[in-house]
């Protein structure tokens, strides 16, 4: 436990890369047909104190009569690394890629072809517009059909007042923006590239009440499809919120724009079939929780008709497919235009889906291994193009691997190929519990529910003495932990923890009625949730350790880990919260998303909302802070100072409770960081005060 190796450690567990996006092309050569996958991949790196990115390259050899299966994979090339890049995207036809770089203070858009750099263009020097947005909620880069022009979203230019002393006057004008993780970006414009003359220009018609965002270009490229969402009367916090209010619009070139899609829904991710004549959608309801099973709409260019090709899942059967809860992949169709491939969460595992347009049938294409037998607990799709999906999988003791398979015909299994094993493996057991709550713990408007749970710990036992056990509980709360690579849990377990990984009733993967059973319930079914699940696992693991128990988790996780101190203070003996809610009343006035305050306690939200005694009664009531005097654990609180959804204060308020009771307390303070806490050194800080803490006091 000394700290520089358990930094080294965490070095090399956070270290290992993951691949976040691929490309395929293929090439038609006199005997054989090749396919090229390009991978991006993402590596932490504990010298710099940030993260890297590079790409690499594999050749695939087909055969040429049966071009659906891999002759040869030729070593792959050096990796590359990749600095700056913001956005980038390859053109349809001759594979150019543009990329939007970041480079001292500027914004350079490059072209870059088989014969080097093409064309560079400054942005920020044409001052047209702002910063070009590069998150995943708005932004985008989208080649036309003909390849002269490029579609990119970016922050209106501010200084667009007329005179000098307008702009004095309105210089400190308060702006809304987008909440947590989207600081500044408030007023998204899409922008249209013309690479003939060099011009940009911004395209007008979009509804004044409507900020766009994820825009692409409709086939013909007359046209542009984006979603937009409503920021009238204000603007919520849009990360990890996939209830706002928002439609699909069709805009020209000359400024006319329609709704394509319902109202009063939420939607994201379009995508547009290869033949150009559908266009895939997810869509959800507003506000209710801030995330949930979503269907899948398609939306027929022609005829202007939309039609559901998956329905929202209210109970999964056992083992079958459980809904869809994450956003599409930029590329998800077959080439044939008649299915679409995605992935989601179903129990404890991420799965890989194939839905038929012909049969509205889902099929898993992952490995057809009953579920306790899988090598691999998580199947994330990065890419499917020229039928050739490119995967990456993983689970608790394997760190990220890049797979690829041809999507199958009717009745096959596909036939998944490995392009890159991880560096190592790691020797650490992990089995899937499912829970099932006892009758006094059942909800009775959601009856019949059961959880999960991921138990992970060190294969050997040090002097064969019992193992002690880390509760680790995922926030959201209606997010997941599937089985797959998480480098906190596989640093813990390597140092000689067990960790148990709970998805409680509200997490995703269960169906939309667990989502919803936990609407007004939170504080209480939850807790109730971890704490069965715990009792659960020392039942059936006899080597864990039931006198050393500690629980730690982020944001509805903290919240969590400091009910249970709170509402079982002899179980637990250590407590580590990062950026925890400790009172719903207080943080109704801080948070970005001030309608989940309401919607969590079971409340209804409108913008009009003014608190009343009874709902600030209602979230006090269901807060951590009313168990703060039973506390006994000693507690770590990990706080981000420009967190916006829950707002830093909210540890203060206990850190002050505990210190005035003299309960052991430490409070870390990360000024430059957010809700996540994901800055490299910050995330190996909270690593070794968390181990060093257990450590104490375990």
């Amino acid at each position: 436990m000394e700290p520089s190796l358990v930094t080294g450690l965490y070095g090399e567990v956070s270290g290992l890369p993951a691949p976040v996006s691929a490309h395929v092309s293929e090439e038609q050569l006199p005997e054989v047909r090749t396919f090229t996958v390009t991978a991006e991949w993402s590596q932490s790196d504990l010298v710099r104190g940030s993260r890297l990115r590079y790409s690499q390259q594999w050749t695939l050899i087909a055969d040429s009569n049966h071009h659906k299966s891999i002759r040869t994979v030729l070593p792959p090339g050096p990796c590359a690394p990749v600095a700056g890049e913001l956005v980038s995207a390859i053109s349809p036809i001759r594979g150019q890629r543009a990329v939007v770089r970041e480079t001292s203070g500027h914004q350079l858009l490059e072209i870059w072809n088989h014969h080097g750099l093409r064309k560079c263009l400054n942005l920020t020097a044409l001052k047209k517009h702002g910063k070009v947005y590069e998150d995943v909620q708005f932004g985008c880069l989208s080649w036309s059909e003909c390849e002269q022009k490029l579609l990119y979203v970016a922050e209106k230019n501010k200084n667009t007042h007329d005179g000098e002393s307008a702009c004095r006057k309105d210089r400190s004008v308060y702006c809304e923006d987008w909440g947590e993780a989207l600081n500044n970006k408030s007023v998204p414009v899409i922008f249209v590239l013309n690479l003939q003359n060099g011009s940009v220009s911004e395209l007008q018609g979009v509804p004044p009440d409507v900020s766009p965002g994820q825009a692409l270009w409709a086939p013909g490229s007359q046209s542009v499809v984006f979603v937009g969402w409503y920021h009238e009367p204000f603007r919520l916090g849009l990360r990890f919120c996939s209830n706002r209010r928002s439609a699909i619009f069709k805009l020209d070139l000359d400024g006319n724009c329609e709704c394509v899609s319902g109202s009063d829904l939420s939607v994201s991710c379009p995508r547009l079939s290869p033949d150009g004549s559908t266009i895939v959608y997810l869509q959800g309801r507003v506000f209710g929780p801030h995330n949930q099973c979503l269907s899948l709409q398609q939306l027929d260019l022609r005829s202007r008709k939309t039609s559901t090709l998956l329905e929202v899942v209210n109970r999964p059967l056992t083992g079958e497919f459980a809904g869809v809860y994450e956003a599409l992949p930029p590329c998800c169709w077959s080439a044939d235009s008649q299915r679409v491939v995605f992935s989601s969460a179903r129990r404890n595992w991420k799965d890989l889906y194939m839905v038929d347009r012909q049969s509205n049938k889902v099929t898993s294409l992952s490995d057809s291994l009953p579920d306790l037998s899988k090598v691999f607990g998580s199947w994330k799709l990065l890419t499917v193009q020229k039928d050739l999906m490119v995967v990456c999988c993983s689970s608790p003791n394997t760190p990220p691997t890049l797979r690829v398979g041809f999507l199958p015909s009717a009745g096959e299994a596909v036939t998944w190929q490995t392009l890159q094993q991880p560096v190592m493996t790691f020797d650490l057991l992990w089995t899937v519990l499912d829970v099932t709550p006892p009758p006094e713990e059942n909800n009775t408007h959601y009856s019949g529910l059961d959880f999960g749970a991921i138990l992970v710990k060190p294969t050997r036992r040090l002097h064969e003495t019992k193992i002690p056990l880390v509760v680790f509980i995922h926030g959201g709360p209606h997010s997941q932990f599937p089985a797959e690579w998480n480098s906190t849990t596989a640093g813990l377990a390597q140092l000689g923890f067990a960790v148990l990984m709970v998805n409680y009733r509200g997490s995703t993967g269960f169906g939309q009625d667990s989502i919803l059973s936990l609407i007004g319930n939170i504080g209480t079914q939850d807790v109730k949730d971890v704490q069965r699940a715990v009792l659960t696992a020392l039942q059936s693991d006899i080597t864990l350790d039931p006198k050393r128990l500690a629980v730690i988790g982020g944001s509805h996780g903290g919240f969590l880990s400091c009910h249970l101190v709170g509402q079982y203070p002899e179980f637990y003996r250590a407590c580590a919260a990062r950026n925890p809610v400790i009172n719903a009343a207080t943080l109704l006035g801080t948070s970005d998303i001030v309608d989940w305050r309401y919607s969590s306690v079971g409340l209804q939200y409108s913008y009009d909302q003014i608190p009343t005694a009874e709902a600030l009664a209602a979230m006090l009531e269901k807060s951590p802070i009313t168990h703060a005097a039973q506390i006994k654990a000693p507690v770590l609180l990990m706080l981000g100072g420009k967190d916006r959804r829950v707002s830093p204060h909210q540890g203060l308020e206990l850190y002050k409770a505990l210190k005035s009771r003299a309960s052991p307390v430490r409070l870390l303070w990360f000024p430059e960081d957010g809700h996540s806490l994901s800055r490299v050194d910050t995330q190996a800080d909270c690593f070794l005060n968390t181990v060093l803490w257990l450590h104490q006091h375990l």
